[in-house]
């Protein structure tokens, strides 16, 4: 049931180990982590889909159908 949890704790780990490891402050790790989950929230809050958007851009390809097209 909390299969995700887990792995998701796991990879957090991970992650700040590799940044400790790498010279990083582990505070310090602890507070960009906090405020990045705060930017994902906020842009969920925003657009809780944004693949959604990504048709509605879409470029169609032009049509070839002006006259010299077919000479």
């Amino acid at each position: 049931m909390d299969d995700w949890r887990e792995e998701f704790r796991n990879g957090l780990v991970n992650l700040v180990d590799q940044a400790v490891v790498s010279g990083a402050r582990q505070a310090d790790v602890f507070q960009a982590a906090v405020e990045e989950i705060e930017r994902l929230r906020v842009a969920d809050d925003r657009d809780p889909d944004p693949a959604d958007d990504a048709t509605e851009g879409a470029i169609e390809e032009p049509a070839n159908d002006w006259p010299a097209a077919a000479t």
